[in-house]
């Protein structure tokens, strides 16, 4: 042994560079990636679960991380690992909203259908009994006199056409019945001044009755019947006996009230429900009890700039005069929407508002976990409790209608589009002959498009709308920049680019012809 050692420290150098050349040629014969052990593999992949399912979460509040099991603190819900809400589905839209069906039966999420129906409402207006202003006549002074009698002794009282109001005493109407008695006398001779003395006697009201009784008599009349024109109330008085009166001046207002207008207010929003010919129920509060009917003859054209209502009128028989101007009346129109029978309907509590916009969430279909799409839609006019859609929704998708807003709050935590939180393209996407999968599959694409003003704009944006695929296209003026949303599968950015040359606007692949461009409107001129 010790003649060993010695020998070992007497080749120290050479013992040393075998142990090295031995230990490098052993790294490169074994392979690198040669496999753990059964033990280690176990201990690994142990460790691997364990790490995922550290991080657990709430799918109500995704704000909510635990490295452990349990309740959520906010709602009390289990926690759910945070894989599980990662949605596996290939075409899956990464602004879509993925929920587990024990959350979405927790935060009670029911869908309806959209479907088309009878657009009908029950509208409720206010107004007020009127005079029919066609039969209100004025009584004025043919020719000035003085009131001699008067027959009619206070406002409101009752006369017949033809029914003596007052008696006058004009010398200009003496001086006219002898001029048709000098008249008579050379009636054959020169009858177009007998014919001309007679007119000039009508057009003072006097009738045809009251003028042959002054050829008969052969001498004029002294005073003279003041006849009503119409049958009526009388609603002013504005002569007394003795007065002074001068052509023109008005003497009795005359109302026949056996037709009255009712005059309703209606707002701005019942508009689009009322048009001619829709019947209406109304009552009166000075006659409890009945109800009467009618029809809408006429909508004012203009709203009060103080009210804000346009006045619907309604022609009302009144033979017995039971209803009086300035009553107040309450009706009831049970109307269906003016312009179409069939429009797409969805509830009210389905609905959004965030000022100017309106949105709603879409069930995506075929999807393993309950997911919603975020989705700005316009509304048309509200029908009791739904509103008609206008644009932004086809038939038979589903909506979200209970729950929306915490479909919205979940949203809003994970940064995704929603009420609050604006998408990119402000404008509805247009999803009309569009399928499913197609508004999730969409590309963006931003070009360069010269014009000017408003007009361009509208022209600019019509035509990248009118090619097939495209969901929503907006030009900005002040940066001559055109945003657009398309479907790669129907069209491209390249053709969309092409139909706004077309038109005359150049864009950065393509120039407008020359004949188009001149045709523009001078503020369109962007050359």
């Amino acid at each position: 042994m010790k003649n060993l050692i010695q020998k070992i420290k007497e080749n120290y150098g050479l013992v040393i560079v075998v142990l090295t050349v031995g230990l490098l040629l052993g790294w490169i014969i074994s392979p690198s990636d040669s496999a753990p052990t059964t033990s280690e593999t176990a201990v690994h992949e142990d460790h691997d679960h364990e790490s995922e399912a550290e991080i657990w979460t709430c799918s109500m509040h995704p704000q909510i991380r635990m490295d452990h099991e349990g309740k959520c603190p906010i709602c009390s819900m289990d926690l759910i690992p945070l894989s599980s809400m990662q949605s596996d589905e290939e075409t899956a839209n990464p602004n879509d909203i993925v929920m587990t069906e024990s959350a979405a039966k927790l935060a009670a999420i029911q869908t309806m259908a959209v479907s088309k129906g009878a657009a009908e409402k029950q509208i409720y207006l206010q107004g007020k009994i009127q005079a029919d202003e066609r039969n209100i006549a004025e009584m004025t002074a043919r020719f000035g006199g003085r009131i001699e009698k008067l027959f009619v002794n206070f406002t409101g009282q009752q006369v017949r056409k033809g029914e003596k109001l007052a008696t006058i005493y004009s010398p200009e109407l003496v001086t006219a019945q002898r001029e048709l008695l000098e008249a008579v006398k050379m009636k054959d001779s020169r009858p177009s001044l007998y014919r001309a003395s007679r007119e000039k006697l009508k057009l003072w009201d006097l009738t045809d009755e009251q003028i042959s009784a002054i050829e008969n008599g052969g001498k004029p009349q002294t005073y003279f019947d003041i006849l009503a024109t119409i049958s009526g109330t009388v609603m002013n008085r504005n002569i007394a006996v003795g007065d002074y009166v001068k052509t023109g001046q008005q003497l009795f207002q005359l109302i026949n009230l056996s037709q009255v207008w009712v005059l309703f207010d209606a707002y701005e929003s019942n508009l689009p429900w009322l048009k001619v010919g829709d019947p209406v129920t109304f009552t009166v509060q000075a006659l409890p009890g009945k109800d009467f009917k009618g029809k809408i003859s006429y909508i004012d054209p203009f709203l009060s700039g103080t009210s804000r209502v346009a006045k619907v009128r309604v022609v009302v028989s009144n033979p017995q005069q039971t209803l009086k101007p300035e009553m107040f009346v309450n009706g009831i129109v049970e109307s269906a929407k003016a312009e179409k029978s069939s429009e797409l309907l969805i509830p009210k509590s389905a609905v959004l508002w965030t000022g100017k916009r309106s949105v709603v969430y879409v069930k995506v279909p075929d999807t393993e976990n309950p997911t919603f799409s975020f989705r700005e839609i316009e509304l048309g006019p509200e029908t009791g409790n739904y509103y008609v859609v206008a644009k932004g929704l086809n038939e038979a998708e589903e909506v979200a209608v209970n729950g929306v807003f915490k479909i919205d709050a979940a949203a809003q935590l994970q940064g995704l589009p929603s009420m609050m939180n604006q998408p990119q393209i402000e404008s509805v996407a247009k999803t009309d002959g569009f399928t499913p999968s197609e508004t999730l599959n969409t590309e963006h694409a931003m070009f360069r498009v010269s014009g000017n003003c408003e007009m361009c704009k509208d022209r600019i944006e019509t035509a990248a709308q009118s090619i097939d695929g495209v969901l929503s296209a907006k030009w900005e003026a002040d940066k001559q920049m055109m945003h657009l949303t398309f479907a790669p599968k129907k069209t491209s950015a390249e053709a969309v680019q092409k139909a706004i040359a077309a038109v005359g606007h150049d864009t950065e692949k393509y120039q407008a012809p020359d004949s188009v461009y001149n045709e523009l409107p001078g503020c369109c001129l962007y050359r």
